[in-house]
């Protein structure tokens, strides 16, 4: 039991997950802190004399039915943000590294699978058609 269990955590998607996770975590609030210090200001300069910031009223006279655009800018800012960054701090060098150093075995084309399924199969079965207790 313990030994599956291992196996699983060492499992090469699992770890990474876990490091994708933490990091992620990590990164949104430093890019979520510059957004709000540097690109929400330069988005207010466009905005009206509102204080509502950059956007439009659905309705003249009722604050309520303002539309927000301000807030839309800036997510997609960080969205494009930390997706630049961690494709450039993370998968690159986890793809170079994995060229380097990556295992020498070659992938099985689906061909080779059905093969090793069919051999499988057939250990299953004696010489005389009977099948194997298992």
């Amino acid at each position: 039991m313990l030994k599956g269990f291992k196996d699983f955590l060492f499992r090469g998607n699992v770890i990474d997950l876990a490091v994708a996770v933490v990091i992620g975590t990590a990164f949104v609030a430093i890019v979520t802190a510059f957004t709000n210090g540097i690109i929400n200001p330069i988005l207010a300069v466009f905005g009206g004399n509102d204080e509502l910031g950059l956007g439009f009223r659905l309705v003249a006279d009722k604050p309520a039915t303002f539309v927000q655009v301000g807030p839309i800018i800036t997510a997609a800012l960080n969205f494009l943000i930390i997706a630049t960054v961690l494709y450039f701090v993370l998968v690159l060098p986890a793809i170079h590294a994995k060229k380097r150093w990556g295992s020498s075995e070659t992938e099985l084309t689906d061909s080779d699978v059905l093969r090793q399924i069919r051999d499988l199969l057939a250990e299953g079965w004696d010489s005389a058609g009977g099948k194997h207790e298992f």
